[in-house]
C-alpha cells in the first residue's frame, strides 16, 4: 500500500488548502494560465539551447543535442528551514574533510575501530598513492554537493555525498537567471536570496587554498577533459564566470615539480587547479598510464606542495555509499556531537544479516551500487519487474559488498508544469557547500531536480528528470501570505487533486 507524499506547497494530502506560509505561491499559480506558464517555460528552454546548455549521455548518438528540462514553478525554502539545513550541511562537510585528512594520514578512525579497516583500505575509491600527502591548508573537500530528500515538514535526510567533482551548479545559476527574466513578479514580491555570487565565492575559495608563497594573486585554472565531456558547458561557463583560463591536459606541463600553463607569451606558473577530470585520468604517471586527459607529473607537484587541486585526489572514498552508512558515527567521531542531518536507513549487503534481509525484501527496497551514480545500477523494488528483481538477486549473491539497500521513501513533491497542467512531482535537492582556508560557506540555493514522470522517484537528468529554481527566503522576509485563507487556494487544491503516492518503505 502506498503512502501519501508530503507536498511542499500544499502540505499533507488531506489538507484543505496550501501551507499558510506558501499560499501566495498558490495564488500565483492559480492566476497564471497554464498556457502562459508553458510559454515562459519554452522561452527558457529555447534560451538554454541557444546558449549550449546541454548534457550528454554516453552511448547515445543525439546526446549533444539534449537539454535538461526546466520547470517554471519554483521550489521554496523558508528562512528557518534553510538555517537548520545550513547548520547540518556545515557540520557534515567539516566531518567529511576531517575524515579525509584522517584516513590519508593517521587513520585514527580505523585504529579506534569506528570503521572496519577493509572498508577503507580495500575500497577501489581509496587512493593509496595519495596517502601521506597533505593538500595546501589541509582542505580536501573544497566543493561538496550534498544530495538531500524531504519526507515531511521538518524531515530532511541526506541521500548521498558528492565530494569528487559535483556538477549542476551552472543549472542552478541559469535557472535563476531564467526565473528573474521570465517571472519578475515573484522577485518583486518575495525576498529571495541571490545565488549569482557563486562564481565569486568559488574563486575566493580557490585563491584561499593556494600554496603558501603563491603571492597575492595566485593563478587559478579550470582543467576540463574537453568538449566531448557531458558537463563541458558547465566547465566553460564557470571558467568564464570566474575570469580564469579553461585548460586541457595539453595546455599544462610539469617541470621540476611546478605546474605551468603554455601560452603564446610563454609558460605561466599555475597555483590552483579546479579539476573536472576524474582521479583515474588525472596523472598517467600515477593512475591510468594510458590517460590522455591528465598531466604527467601533476601528483608529484601536488605532493611537493606546489599546487592545490580542487577537489583533492582521493575524495571518492567519501562518496562511497557504504561509507555513507557510517556517516552518523563519522560525524560523532570528529565533531563530538550527533549529526544534525540524518541519513536514510541503510543495509550494508556486505554484512550477512543485512544481505539476508535485503534478499527477502527486494520488492520493497531501493538497492544501489556503493560507487554508482546518475541513477544507474539501481533497483527500485516496488516498481521493478520480476525479471529485474531476479537479476539484482543474482548480482547481490555474487558480489554483496558492491551494494547497499534502503527503504523506498515517499519523497516530497512540488507542483510542476506537465502536459496535463500543474501536478505534483517528486524532487530532491543538491545544495553546494564551499570549504576554503577561511571556513565553510553554504550557497543560499541549490539544484532542485524533479522526476517528470508521474510516480517516478528517479530525478537524474539521464533518467528523464528535470530541474527547478530553488528559492531561499531571506531572514525577516514576510511570510508568503498571512492573509490568504483556505478559499483562496481552492483552485490550486483542485489542480493538485489526487496527490501522487509512492510505494512506502519498510
Amino acid at each position: 500500500m502506498g503512502i501519501a507524499a508530503f507536498d511542499e506547497i500544499m502540505g499533507a494530502a488531506d489538507r484543505d488548502g496550501a501551507r499558510p506560509e506558501l499560499a501566495d505561491l498558490c495564488r500565483w499559480l492559480d492566476e497564471t494560465p497554464s498556457d502562459e506558464l508553458r510559454r515562459r517555460q519554452r522561452s527558457a528552454e529555447v534560451t538554454f539551447r541557444q546558449l549550449g546548455i546541454t548534457f550528454a549521455v554516453y552511448g547515445e548518438s543525439e546526446a549533444s543535442e539534449r537539454i535538461i528540462p526546466f520547470d517554471i514553478v519554483p521550489r521554496v525554502f523558508l528562512a528557518d528551514e534553510w538555517a537548520r539545513l545550513s547548520e547540518g550541511l556545515v557540520q557534515r562537510v567539516e566531518a567529511i574533510n576531517a575524515f579525509l585528512v584522517d584516513i590519508y594520514g593517521e587513520r585514527r578512525i580505523l585504529k579506534e575501530g569506528v570503521l572496519p579497516a577493509d572498508l577503507i583500505l580495500g575500497n577501489p575509491q581509496f587512493r593509496p598513492e595519495i596517502a601521506g600527502i597533505r593538500p595546501p591548508h589541509d582542505v580536501w573537500a573544497h566543493i561538496c554537493g550534498i544530495d538531500l530528500v524531504r519526507t515531511g515538514p521538518d524531515q530532511f535526510y541526506v541521500l548521498e555525498d558528492n565530494a569528487r567533482t559535483p556538477s549542476g551548479v551552472s543549472y542552478m545559476l541559469e535557472n535563476r537567471e531564467a526565473m528573474v527574466r521570465l517571472c519578475p513578479e515573484l522577485f518583486a514580491k518575495f525576498r529571495v536570496a541571490a545565488v549569482d555570487s557563486y562564481p565569486d565565492m568559488l574563486l575566493e575559495t580557490m585563491k584561499s587554498v593556494a600554496p603558501r608563497g603563491s603571492g597575492q594573486h595566485p593563478n587559478c585554472v579550470l582543467l576540463t577533459p574537453g568538449h566531448y565531456n557531458s558537463a563541458y558547458y558547465e566547465h566553460s561557463f564557470l571558467a568564464d564566470s570566474m575570469g580564469i583560463e579553461l585548460v586541457e591536459a595539453a595546455d599544462l606541463v610539469v617541470d621540476d615539480d611546478l605546474v605551468y600553463m603554455r601560452t603564446i607569451a610563454g609558460r605561466v606558473k599555475v597555483d590552483v587547479i579546479y579539476r573536472r577530470v576524474d582521479d583515474d585520468f588525472l596523472d598517467p604517471l600515477v593512475f591510468r598510464p594510458e590517460s590522455l586527459l591528465g598531466v604527467p607529473g601533476l601528483i608529484a607537484a601536488y605532493a611537493a606542495g606546489n599546487v592545490a587541486i580542487i577537489n583533492a585526489p582521493g575524495n571518492g572514498i567519501a562518496d562511497d555509499k557504504a561509507i555513507y552508512s557510517y556517516m552518523p558515527e563519522i560525524v560523532r567521531f570528529y565533531s563530538g556531537g550527533e549529526a544534525k542531518l540524518p541519513i536514510v536507513e541503510t543495509w550494508r549487503c556486505r554484512e550477512p544479516a543485512a544481505l539476508r534481509y535485503v534478499l527477502d525484501h527486494l520488492d520493497e527496497l531501493v538497492v544501489k551500487l556503493v560507487d554508482g551514480s546518475g541513477g544507474y545500477g539501481m533497483l527500485v523494488g516496488p516498481t521493478a519487474s520480476t525479471a529485474e528483481i531476479e537479476r539484482f538477486r543474482a548480482a547481490l549473491v555474487a558480489e554483496p559488498h558492491r551494494y547497499i539497500a534502503q527503504p523506498t521513501l515517499a519523497l516530497s513533491t512540488v507542483p510542476t508544469l506537465v502536459e496535463q497542467g500543474v501536478a505534483p512531482r517528486h524532487v530532491d535537492f543538491r545544495p553546494f557547500v564551499l570549504s576554503g582556508a577561511r571556513g565553510v560557506q553554504v550557497v543560499p540555493g541549490g539544484l532542485t531536480r524533479v522526476a517528470l514522470r508521474e510516480g517516478s522517484l528517479v530525478v537524474n537528468s539521464s533518467q528523464g528528470g528535470g530541474t527547478k529554481d530553488s528559492f531561499v527566503l531571506m531572514p525577516g522576509a514576510p511570510a508568503m501570505s498571512q492573509t490568504m485563507g483556505t478559499q483562496a487556494s481552492v483552485g490550486m487544491t483542485q489542480t493538485l487533486g489526487g496527490m501522487s503516492q509512492t510505494l512506502g518503505g519498510a
